[in-house]
C-alpha cells in the first residue's frame, strides 16, 4: 500500500512538472511571436520589413508597390515628390535653374481635386484605402479589405492590421492638350509617436541608402545597424493591433557614417560606439549648428525624388547647377487652396524663390548626389550604385582634418577626388613617396575589395589598365593605392580644353586595348562607362593614356566557361547596362559581350560630344531593353560618320551574338590611318582584278554598288582626273571594281601624273584618300563588308579578325 502511494505521488509530481514545462514552452513561443518584439521598417521600394527590435534582423517582409511611382518621362517644369510625406518640389519652370518646394502635398492635391490652376492645368485625384490583415509571426496576409472587396478574417490571434492609402494625382495641360504629369504616392496609416511614451531607442536612417543605425537614447551606444537595400521612409512600432510611427532622423549617408565612426572624445572604442546622445542630435538639428537640414535628390528606377536630410557642418546635397533653396519652401503669396473644386494652384507661374536662395553659399560644401536603385519585378534587391562628384566653395570656417597614415599609404580626408560604388571614397594621397589615388572601402565590402585587388594584380601590367600599388587596412576600412590620373573620360568630353590636341579616336582605341586585355584574361568589367575610364597625366614623352579603372564589379570567368551568372545581383550603372543583363528569362547567363555593348555607348558618347545612343538619362535603360536607339549625330554622306556608325551599330546590338569581340573592334576601319585605308583599296583591287564578273567576290562587291558609286562615279570626279582616265583605258562608271581599279592605277602612277591631276588628288596618302572617300563616303565600309569572305586569306589578315566573340559562335 505504501509503494502504491509513493508511485501515485511520483506520478503526480511528474505530471505537474510536465505541465510546468509545457506552460514554459508556451510562454516562450508567445514571447517570440509577440508583435511587441518587432519593429516595422518601410523602404522606398515598397517593402515593409518586420525586424527584430534587438538585432534589426528581418523576420518577414510585406512586398507592395513602391512608395512613389512617377512616369519615366520628365517634362518642364518637372515635379519631384518627397516619399516621406508626399510633398512636391518643382524643377524648372520660369526659373530653369531652380528647385523649389511647393505649398501643397500630393494628398492635399487629391483632397482638393478636381481643381484647375490659373495657367490652364486640370488636376484630378483618386484615393484608394486598403487594410492588410497579417499574421505577425509569419507575415502571411490573412486578407485584404478595400471598399470594393472584403473577405472573412481567419480567427487567428494576435492579428496585425496595416492600413495603406494610395494617392493618385494627374495634371492635364489644356493649352497643349497633353498629359503634363502624374504620380502615385503610398502612405501607411499610423498615428504619430506619443512623446510621453518612454521609448528608449533612437533610429538614424541614411537618405542615400538603406542604412539604419539604432542607438540607446540615454547612453548613445550603438545597439545595432542594418542596411535594408533601399532608402528608409518610415519606422513603426506595434501599438495595440496596428502601427504607430516611431521617431527617426534622416541624415545624409556620409554624415551618418561620419557620426558613427568618429568621436569628439577620441576614445579607444570611438570606432564602434556613438558617444553622443539622441538629445544632442535633436539639439544640434534645431540649432542648425552642427547638423543642418538640406535637400537630398535621389533616383529610383528612372525617376527623381527629393527628401530632407540632416548634414554635418553644412554639407548640402543638391543637384549640380541648381539653386540651393530653403527647406521651408517658396513664398505662398498668390497661391491659395480653397474649397473642393474652387482652388487656385499655380506651380509653374506664381511660385517664387524665397529670400536667401542662392546658387552658392559660403561656409558650405556642395555635395552633388544621385542614388540609383535597380528594382526587379521580384522585388529582390540587386545592386545599388551611388555616384558623386564634389565641388568646394570658399570656406570661412574650414574643418581641419589631420593627415591619415595607414601603413605606407597617407592621405588627407579633405582632398576628395570622387566617390564610387557602395560608399567608396577616393582621396588624393601618397604611397612610398609617389602621388597616388587612395580608394577607401567600407567594411561590408572587404570581400569585394579583395577580389578587386586580385583582379588588378592580374591585369595591371597593360598600359591601358589602371596600375595597382598596394593595399593597407585598419579597423574601419580597406585602402587601395592606385595610379593617380588627371581626369575622367566624362570630364574630357564635357571640357576637351583640359587636354588640348588630344585625339578622341586614340582614347577609344586605347580603351578597347585595355578591355581586350581584360577579356583575354577572362575578366569581364561589367561597369564600363565614361566615369570609369581615366586619363593619365602627360608622361615624360608627353603622352596621355586612357586607363580602365574601378574593378569593383569585375568578374573572373572560370576556364572552360564563357558566361557569368546573376545570382549576386545586377551589375553595372543604369543607362550603360546591356539588355541581356536585365532580361528576366530562364537560364539567362550574360557573356563578356556586355562590355562591348557598354563600350559602344561610350564610343557614341565621345564621338557625339556627350550624347547617348539610347537617349536622356530618364529613358535610357527602358530604351535599351526595347532596343530603341538613335545615331542621329552621324551624317550619311560623310565618310568618317559612315564608318563609326557601322561600328557602333554592331556594338550596341540587342543580341549579344551579333556584337563583335574586342579584338574585332580593334580591327575595324574606324581605327585605320589614311595610309592603311589606301593600302586596303589597293589590295582589294589587286585581288579581284582577274576575277570573272560572276564570281562570288565580284557579285558581293557590285551588289548595291549603285548607291556606293552614286549611280556613276565618273560624274563625281574632277575634270582633270576624268580627262586623264580617258587617255589609257575605259572605266565603267557604275562599277565599284572599276572605281577601285582607277584608284589603284592612279596611286601606282601618282608621280607620273600631270601636275594639275596631282594637285586635284592631293598628297599621298591623306589627300589622295580623302579625295575619293569624301565623294564616295560608303566606299570603304561597303568594300570591307563585301571582302569579308576573303578574311581567311593571308593578304587580308591585317584587315580582318576571323574569330568573333565566344558568344557569337
Amino acid at each position: 500500500c505504501v509503494c502504491v502511494c509513493v508511485c501515485v505521488c511520483v506520478w503526480r509530481a511528474l505530471l505537474l512538472l510536465l505541465r510546468l514545462l509545457l506552460l514554459l514552452l508556451l510562454i516562450l513561443c508567445i514571447s517570440v511571436t509577440l508583435p511587441e518584439s518587432l519593429l516595422f521598417v518601410s523602404t522606398l521600394d515598397g517593402n515593409l520589413h518586420a525586424v527584430s527590435k534587438q538585432s534589426g534582423d528581418i523576420k518577414w517582409t510585406l512586398r507592395e508597390d513602391p512608395i512613389i511611382q512617377v512616369p519615366v518621362y520628365l517634362t518642364e517644369p518637372g515635379f519631384l515628390p518627397d516619399p516621406n510625406d508626399g510633398s512636391l518640389y518643382v524643377l524648372g519652370g520660369k526659373h530653369k535653374e531652380g528647385l523649389m518646394k511647393l505649398p501643397f502635398t500630393i494628398p492635399e492635391l487629391v483632397q482638393s481635386a478636381p481643381c484647375r490652376s490659373s495657367d490652364g492645368i486640370l488636376y484630378t485625384g483618386k484615393k484608394q484605402d486598403v487594410w492588410f490583415v497579417v499574421d505577425p509571426e509569419t507575415g502571411e496576409k490573412q486578407t485584404s479589405l478595400t471598399t470594393s472587396s472584403s473577405e472573412s478574417i481567419c480567427p487567428n490571434t494576435p492579428l496585425l492590421y496595416i492600413g495603406r492609402t494610395e494617392y493618385m494625382v494627374t495634371m492635364f495641360d489644356t493649352k497643349t492638350q497633353e498629359l503634363r504629369w502624374n504620380a502615385t504616392y503610398n502612405d501607411y496609416s499610423a498615428p504619430p509617436y506619443d512623446e510621453k511614451q518612454d521609448y528608449k531607442m533612437a533610429h538614424l536612417v541614411s537618405s542615400g541608402d538603406g542604412l539604419v543605425v539604432t542607438v540607446d537614447r540615454e547612453t548613445g551606444d550603438v545597439l545595432w545597424s542594418q542596411n535594408y537595400g533601399s532608402p528608409v521612409i518610415g519606422v513603426y512600432l506595434y501599438s495595440g493591433d496596428s502601427l504607430r510611427h516611431a521617431p527617426h532622423l534622416s541624415l545624409a549617408m556620409e554624415t551618418l557614417r561620419f557620426l558613427t565612426f568618429s568621436s569628439a572624445n577620441d576614445q579607444a572604442d570611438a570606432h564602434s560606439t556613438l558617444k553622443w546622445s539622441y538629445q544632442f542630435v535633436k539639439e544640434q538639428a534645431s540649432a542648425q549648428a552642427q547638423l543642418v537640414p538640406t535637400l537630398y535628390v535621389g533616383k529610383l528606377d528612372s525617376h527623381l525624388y527629393a527628401s530632407t536630410s540632416l548634414v554635418h557642418h553644412g554639407v548640402s546635397l543638391v543637384p549640380r547647377g541648381l539653386t540651393l533653396a530653403r527647406i521651408e519652401g517658396p513664398v505662398t503669396a498668390g497661391v491659395t487652396v480653397r474649397e473642393r473644386g474652387a482652388c487656385e494652384i499655380t506651380p509653374s507661374t506664381d511660385v517664387r524663390y524665397p529670400p536667401g536662395s542662392s546658387n552658392s553659399q559660403k561656409n558650405h560644401w556642395l555635395l552633388i548626389g544621385k542614388h540609383t536603385h535597380t528594382h526587379t519585378h521580384t522585388h529582390t534587391h540587386t545592386h545599388t550604385n551611388t555616384e558623386y562628384t564634389t565641388t568646394m566653395s570658399s570656406l570661412l570656417d574650414v574643418i581641419q582634418y589631420e593627415e591619415v597614415q595607414v601603413g605606407k599609404i597617407s592621405f588627407t580626408p579633405t582632398e576628395v577626388l570622387g566617390h564610387g560604388t557602395a560608399g567608396t571614397f577616393v582621396f588624393r594621397g601618397t604611397f612610398d613617396g609617389r602621388h597616388v589615388a587612395v580608394k577607401r572601402i567600407l567594411p561590408e565590402c572587404f570581400e569585394l575589395a579583395e577580389r578587386e585587388v586580385q583582379l588588378l594584380r592580374e591585369s595591371d601590367t597593360h598600359p591601358n589598365v589602371i596600375r595597382y600599388f598596394c593595399t593597407e587596412r585598419d579597423r574601419l576600412f580597406t585602402y587601395i593605392a592606385i595610379e593617380l590620373c588627371t581626369a575622367t573620360l566624362q570630364q574630357y568630353v564635357e571640357d576637351p580644353s583640359c587636354f588640348p590636341g588630344l585625339n578622341p579616336i586614340t582614347l577609344l582605341e586605347q580603351t578597347m586595348c585595355g578591355l581586350s586585355h581584360l577579356h583575354s584574361l577572362n575578366i569581364v568589367h561589367r561597369d564600363l562607362k565614361p566615369r570609369n575610364i581615366l586619363l593619365s597625366g602627360p608622361s615624360a614623352l608627353g603622352q596621355v593614356r586612357a586607363l580602365i579603372s574601378d574593378f569593383g564589379l569585375c568578374k573572373k570567368i572560370p576556364d572552360g566557361r564563357s558566361s557569368f551568372s546573376l545570382r549576386s545581383g545586377i551589375p553595372g550603372t543604369e543607362g550603360w547596362i546591356a539588355p541581356e543583363v536585365l532580361r528576366d528569362t530562364p537560364g539567362n547567363k550574360p557573356t563578356a559581350a556586355v562590355d562591348v555593348f557598354s563600350a559602344g555607348c561610350v564610343f557614341y558618347f565621345v564621338v557625339s560630344r556627350g550624347q547617348h545612343p539610347f537617349g536622356d538619362p530618364l529613358r535610357r535603360q527602358v530604351n535599351i531593353l526595347a532596343g530603341e536607339y538613335s545615331l542621329s549625330h552621324f551624317m550619311e554622306d560623310i565618310h568618317d560618320d559612315v564608318i563609326v556608325h557601322d561600328l557602333i551599330e554592331q556594338m550596341i546590338s540587342t543580341e549579344p551574338e551579333s556584337r563583335p569581340s574586342t579584338a574585332c573592334v580593334l580591327k575595324h576601319p574606324f581605327f585605320w590611318s589614311p595610309e592603311k585605308q589606301l593600302l586596303f583599296f589597293q589590295d582589294v583591287s589587286d585581288r579581284i582584278e582577274k576575277e570573272p564578273a560572276d564570281s562570288p567576290i565580284v557579285v558581293r562587291l557590285e551588289t548595291a554598288g549603285r548607291t556606293v558609286v552614286r549611280t556613276n562615279w565618273r560624274l563625281h570626279i574632277s575634270v582633270p582626273l576624268q580627262t586623264d582616265l580617258r587617255r589609257f583605258r575605259t572605266y565603267k562608271g557604275n562599277s565599284v571594281r572599276d572605281l577601285l581599279r582607277a584608284m589603284r592605277n592612279k596611286k601606282h602612277h601618282y608621280h607620273e601624273l600631270p601636275p594639275e591631276v596631282q594637285e586635284t588628288l592631293g598628297e599621298l596618302p591623306e589627300g589622295f584618300v580623302s579625295y575619293f572617300t569624301s565623294r564616295f563616303p560608303r566606299l570603304l565600309m561597303h568594300t570591307h563588308n563585301a571582302l569579308h569572305i576573303c578574311s581567311h586569306e593571308r593578304l587580308f589578315h591585317p584587315y580582318y579578325l576571323r574569330k568573333r566573340h565566344p558568344s557569337a559562335t
